[in-house]
């Protein structure tokens, strides 16, 4: 019963915090650049001319991660179950959203840092959404390079959490073998 609470727990924990992050992210975005968001973004995610648009900009973070947060959950609370022991799976599994978060930022600055070194206004074209014409196409196209590749990160997050809990369970199986001989 303790151990389906703290999975309750978990997934509202994961979809809040990948919901934040989302919003968050999206700050760093629109301050690249704002169209992505007005000329793009928000009519994908239908947020009304009315919010502010720093606002419809979280908004968008929030409602375009927050489900990651279930994806991201189940499969680490699925490693955490099995390669943790009870005493330290809450614990264990909140460091693995961690490291998971800590991952997709790197990725995103870091697909940031490569846009901004190889974007330029040949390479970027004339960006069209929604029939809008983009007047910043180098900013839009460095915006979505990041939001692209941070989902990459997510993944590469999720994937270096399972190997760094294999190579712990793998650990603690060759130290029991130790000390059993």
């Amino acid at each position: 019963m303790v151990r389906l609470f703290q999975i309750s727990v978990l997934v509202a924990i994961a979809c809040l915090a990948a919901g934040t992050y989302g919003a968050l992210h999206n700050q760093i975005s629109y301050t690249i650049c704002p169209e992505y968001f007005t000329q793009y973004k928000f009519e994908q995610f239908l947020i009304q001319t009315d919010v502010p648009d720093r606002i419809g900009a979280a908004l968008v973070g929030w409602k375009a991660a927050w489900w990651m947060g279930l994806f991201i959950s189940s499969v680490l609370i699925s490693v955490g179950l099995l390669f943790r022991q009870k005493s330290t799976f809450f614990r264990e599994t909140l460091l693995s959203y961690f490291i998971v978060a800590a991952t997709t930022l790197i990725c995103g600055i870091a697909a940031l840092i490569y846009a901004f070194i190889t974007v330029d206004e040949q390479s970027a074209g004339q960006v069209f959404r929604y029939g809008n014409e983009i007047i910043d196409d180098v900013g839009f196209v460095r915006a979505g390079t990041m939001h692209n590749v941070s989902y990459f990160g997510g993944l590469a997050g999720i994937i270096t959490v399972w190997l760094r809990n294999s190579l712990t369970a793998n650990a603690a199986v060759h130290n029991r073998i130790s000390i059993a001989m």
